[in-house]
This record gives structure tokens, C-alpha cells and sequence, in this order.
């Protein structure tokens, strides 16, 4: 209880931050800085984006899953793949790809299609393991009704997907709230773009701090929106009964009609990255790869990546632990306490500790950074380590006990033991996504620490998108065992 609370206080620190400097600048500087026309232009601009992001992006998702999981679409298992490899590319070198080889793609349509095409596997992984999951019964009894294929779809599955829809569009409603990177290069204003360019060109901490207050109501109301789209209803059967897969919708004369969704889908995400940098690659030749720049860098970010998923896994044990073993209303707030931190843009909390920290010793060295990593990737290691941790028998611990063991002892010879392979892949996902971690990483890394999405930040402000051409790739081929796992853990939860 004592550890999980203090790794709790210690994750309240952005939005106390904050809230301190609101209280502390005094009502007439609050409305000065956060009522004026450039706060209600990216207000506009972020509500905007997200009315027409979201819809598209669900719309897009739902519709490659359900042809993927649940029709005779040809080659449904490679597009499956496909659909979730988009996620090994960061955003922000979609949109180097985009910005690269079709410079008048800007602005807000821009700004929405990268948007898509960058994250829409957040949707597409929980719809289609959600389809995977799906009791036929349902739709058995919709057909016998003498619905047609298309109205038992729409009427019988598409409802039962509720949950899966909302738990993704809120990833992918916070992700773009916290992107900086990709709008940058598409030349369209939000919040987070307005805070680091404020941070940047004048240090102005109140400005930048309250601006990043408004972002946080805008996650707040992210957060209660999600929960209004989920209700309360059940999505469970009631009865016992054997488990079976659903069988498949016919496409008929549709068949090749509907690969082109998929098709467009993974030619607009993965074919444009894959031909822009492979141009910039032949076309830098081997001068680009200046291995005294590339690395240190790649070494740089390989060594905070690891230091940071070690120190936030065993940061997530003790709430982990108690959520399982000890549950009650204490321990419900604690565990919000470690979730809320991974809802916030990483810009939030790297404006949190410089403000902070400016004035210690600590200011701009790898303990701020990778304490800035631990607060921003926390809430992934205590969901896998809770899943872990409840595969393990309690009676174990007990049996330890009972031989002589002390508590500690017997908890780390049983249960953590158990729970080693589900920490190893919590922290492989913290890791990898530490190493795509930019705005953070540009707010807070100390002098002379460069990592590769750092220097391919460099490389592409001076518009040398040859030279960012390594880095990007490198960042691809790290982030492509994190597709894998995410692809494989998604098909054995929702086996039968």
C-alpha cells in the first residue's frame, strides 16, 4: 500500500502542477491567457479535427475488421496483418512520408487523413478480436427470424461491438489530442502544437501551463464521452454452452469489390511510407548513413527505452499486485491514480517537470526523462502485469508462507515468478513505445542527447528528409516486434 500510493502522488503531479499554477497566477491571468482568440481558434480547430477524425476512423476500422474476421474476403488473414502494421510506423513519420511526396496534402484534410491512417489500428485490434469473441447464437436466432445476411449484421452483430468501438475511438481520440509531430507537418494548429511552440519560443510557463490545462479538460471530456457511449448494458449470455466460432458472411459478387478497402488502406499506410523512404534512401546513398551520428543515437535510445521499462514495471508491481490480490475502494483509486497519467499528452507532463525541476539540480538529465517515461507509459505496464499476476494462484503464496517463507519472499518466489513472461512483454510495450516518444523526449532530454526520433525531428526541421531517412527506419524496424506482439496476443485472448 505504501509504494503503490507513493508511485500514485508521484502520478498526480502534471494535473496538481497545474492546477497550482491556475490557482497561483490569480483569476485575472487565467482569463487573459486561456479566453482569447488564438485559445478559441485551436479549440475550433481540435473539435474539428476530432468530429471528422473519429467518425472516419471508426467507420474505416469497423468495416476492415468485419471483412477481414467475418467474411470469405480473399486473403483475409494477410490484410489482417496488414490492418495492424501501420502501427509500426509513428505518426509523425506518416506524415514526413505524406509531406515528402505530396507537399499540397496539408492543412485539415491533411491533418484527418494522416490522423486515420496513423492510428486507426487502435480501433481495428479490439473490433476484430471483439468479432472473434462474438456467440453466434445471436445471429443463428436473428436469421431465423428471416433477417437477411446484410440486417443480421447490422442489427445482430455491429450493436454487440459497442464496447470494442469506444474503448478504441478513446485511444485514438487522446492520441491525436496528444500528437505534436504530425500536425506540425501538416501545418495545423491544435493545442499540443500551440504548447511546445509556446515552451520553445518564449519560455512562458503560466501561457504554456494553462493552455496545457485546457487539453486536460479536453481529456477529461474525451474520458466522460467514452463512458456515456459504453451504457450499461450486457454483453454477456447468460447460460451455459458450448463455444463455438461464428461462421462467415458470403461477399458473393462483392468478393473482390470489397478488397478495396483493405487494399487502399494498407497502400495509403504503408505503401506511400515505404516508397518515400525507400526514394530518399537510394536517392541519399550511402552518405546518409553517418553511423558517428547514428549511433549514439540509436544507442542512446535503446539504453533509455530499457532503463525506463525496467523502472516502470517495477514501479506498476505493487499496484498491480494489490488490485488482485487486496481489490477495494482504496485500491480503485490508486489504480486511477496510475491510469490517468497514460490519458495526458506527453507534452502535459514534460511541462510539469521543467517547471519543476528548472530550478534543481535535476533539470534536463536522464533521471527527469525517464521519470517523464515512467508517468507517461505506466498505466500499459500495470494492465499486463495484472493480467500476469491473476493467472497466478493465490494458494501458492500461502503454501510459501506456510513453509516459512516471509511474505516478500514468497511473493516474489511464486507469483513473480509466474508472472515473469506477462512483465517481460509489458515491458517489451513500454520499451517500444519509449523508443517513437518525441515530444517528451524533445522537451526534457539533457544537452547532447539525441535519439532517434529526436534526430529525425532535426533532420526534417531543416527539411534534409534524406538524412531523417535512417532514423525513420530504425524506428520501424524497433517497433515492428510490437505489431507482432499486439497481433498475437489479440488472437490468443479471443480464442474460444
Amino acid at each position: 500500500m505504501v509504494a503503490a500510493s507513493v508511485v500514485a502522488a508521484l502520478s498526480l503531479i502534471p494535473i496538481g502542477f497545474i492546477a497550482y499554477v491556475a490557482v497561483s497566477s490569480g483569476w485575472d491571468t487565467v482569463w487573459s491567457l486561456v479566453v482569447r482568440p488564438k485559445v478559441g481558434e485551436l479549440l475550433v480547430n481540435t473539435i474539428v479535427l476530432q468530429v471528422i477524425a473519429v467518425p472516419v476512423a471508426i467507420v474505416t476500422s469497423v468495416g476492415a475488421a468485419i471483412l477481414t474476421e467475418r467474411t470469405d474476403l480473399p486473403g483475409a488473414r494477410m490484410w489482417s496483418w496488414l490492418m495492424v502494421a501501420p502501427l509500426a510506423v509513428p505518426a509523425f513519420v506518416h506524415s514526413y512520408a505524406w509531406n515528402s511526396l505530396f507537399p499540397h496534402v496539408h492543412g485539415l484534410f491533411g491533418a484527418v487523413l494522416i490522423s486515420v491512417l496513423a492510428y486507426f489500428p487502435f480501433i481495428y485490434l479490439p473490433v476484430a478480436a471483439q468479432l472473434r469473441r462474438l456467440d453466434p447464437a445471436l445471429e443463428d436466432t436473428a436469421a431465423s427470424l428471416g433477417l437477411s445476411p446484410a440486417a443480421v449484421l447490422w442489427r445482430a452483430v455491429v450493436p454487440q461491438l459497442r464496447l470494442a468501438v469506444c474503448g478504441g475511438a478513446l485511444l485514438f481520440s487522446l492520441h491525436i489530442l496528444a500528437e505534436y509531430g504530425l500536425f506540425v507537418l501538416m501545418r495545423y494548429d491544435t493545442f499540443a502544437t500551440a504548447i511546445v511552440d509556446q515552451f520553445q519560443s518564449s519560455y512562458n510557463g503560466p501561457a504554456a501551463n494553462l493552455l496545457g490545462g485546457v487539453l486536460v479538460l479536453l481529456c477529461l471530456l474525451m474520458l466522460s464521452l467514452e463512458s456515456l457511449g459504453r451504457g450499461h448494458a450486457r454483453y454477456a449470455r447468460v447460460g451455459s454452452g458450448a463455444a463455438r466460432r461464428a461462421g462467415v458472411f458470403t461477399l458473393g459478387r462483392l468478393r473482390f469489390a470489397a478488397l478495396l478497402l483493405p487494399a487502399a488502406l494498407a497502400v495509403l499506410a504503408l505503401g506511400v511510407p515505404a516508397i518515400t523512404l525507400g526514394r530518399w534512401l537510394v536517392g541519399g546513398g550511402g552518405a546518409i548513413w553517418r553511423l558517428e551520428f547514428i549511433g549514439p543515437a540509436l544507442t542512446q535510445t535503446v539504453l533509455l527505452a530499457l532503463a525506463g521499462a525496467a523502472l516502470t514495471t517495477l514501479a506498476a508491481i505493487p499496484m498491480a499486485w494489490l488490485s488482485v490480490r487486496s481489490p477495494g475502494r482504496l485500491q480503485r483509486f490508486l489504480e486511477s491514480c496510475h491510469y490517468y497519467a497514460g490519458a495526458l499528452p506527453g507534452v502535459i507532463i514534460a511541462l510539469a517537470l521543467v517547471t519543476l525541476t528548472v530550478r534543481l539540480p535535476i533539470y534536463q538529465t536522464a533521471a527527469t526523462l525517464i521519470f517523464a517515461y515512467v508517468l507517461m507509459f505506466l498505466p500499459r505496464a500495470v494492465v499486463g502485469l495484472r493480467a500476469s499476476i491473476a493467472q497466478a494462484p493465490v494458494e501458492l503464496e500461502r503454501a510459501a508462507v506456510s513453509l516459512g517463507r516471509r511474505p516478500l519472499k514468497a511473493i516474489a518466489a511464486t507469483t513473480l515468478r509466474l508472472a515473469a513472461p506477462g512483465a517481460a512483454a509489458s515491458a517489451a510495450l513500454v520499451a517500444l513505445g519509449i523508443a517513437n516518444e518525441l515530444t517528451g523526449t524533445l522537451m526534457l532530454s539533457p544537452n547532447g542527447t539525441r535519439t532517434l526520433a529526436t534526430r529525425f525531428w532535426a533532420y526534417t526541421a531543416e527539411l534534409d528528409f534524406a538524412s531523417a531517412a535512417p532514423y525513420a527506419v530504425l524506428m520501424i524496424v524497433l517497433s515492428a516486434p510490437l505489431v507482432i506482439l499486439l497481433r498475437l496476443r489479440a488472437e490468443r485472448i479471443s480464442a474460444p
